[in-house]
């Protein structure tokens, strides 16, 4: 039986909701015979990176971890991941809406776009595309107005196409709640259940990938 490299199905949730972890970037600093620096990265997007084992609490979370990582076959598998922070369109604490998050505007020749979430403000803001929404919660607008026909909406990719390109000018907006597509960042999982039991955390660590 083939092995997909992607699964659909999220890490358990009650262990994410006490992950630590966030985003991380990869920056060369060169310093000059000058004194300034020239700074490049290597990236333009960022790679978030989780250690789940804070998020263990019990022997019933633990076995749920080692089931889900032989499912996954360790390192092999990618899957959904909610961070336990950043998993919403809207401003932290804020309901979803329809008009969070503009992702793109209308040309009359385009159909699809991809949603995608604004980190700060003008030029120096940073565009994350979100290629994995939660099923059931993306939410569209065109011009103003909620869409609630004539769309399809991929919640595998994150991608929304129009039936009909949405005419020249028009802002299209969407709101949704999201998974981070990660993979296990380790092969072996080592589970010492009496330093458990004593309190020592275990590391499992997750990374971002492309899915």
């Amino acid at each position: 039986m083939a092995i997909e490299s992607f699964s659909e199905e999220r890490f358990p949730l009650r262990v994410a909701f006490g992950t630590s972890g966030g985003p991380e970037r990869l920056t060369e600093i060169v310093r000059l015979s000058t004194g300034y620096e020239h700074r490049n990265q290597r990236h333009s997007r960022s790679t978030r990176r989780y250690d789940a084992g804070s998020g263990v609490k019990s022997l019933a979370d633990l076995a749920a971890v080692l089931a889900f990582f032989e499912a996954r076959r360790g390192k092999l598998t990618g899957f959904r991941f909610r961070d336990p922070l950043d998993f919403s369109s809207a401003a932290h604490g804020a309901a979803v809406t329809a008009f969070d998050q503009a992702i793109g505007t209308g040309d009359g020749e385009t159909a699809a776009f991809q949603l995608a979430k604004r980190y700060g403000s003008g030029d120096g803001a940073y565009v994350r595309p979100i290629e994995k929404p939660v099923p059931g919660t993306v939410l569209v607008a065109v011009a103003g107005v909620i869409a609630t026909d004539g769309l399809l909406i991929d919640e595998t990719t994150g991608l929304v196409t129009f039936d009909a390109p949405p005419a020249d000018g028009v802002t299209i907006t969407a709101g949704f709640a999201f998974d981070v597509p990660v993979r296990f960042d380790m092969d072996q999982l080592a589970i010492n259940l009496a330093a458990f039991e004593a309190g020592e955390i275990p590391s499992i660590p997750l990374i971002e990938v492309r899915p």
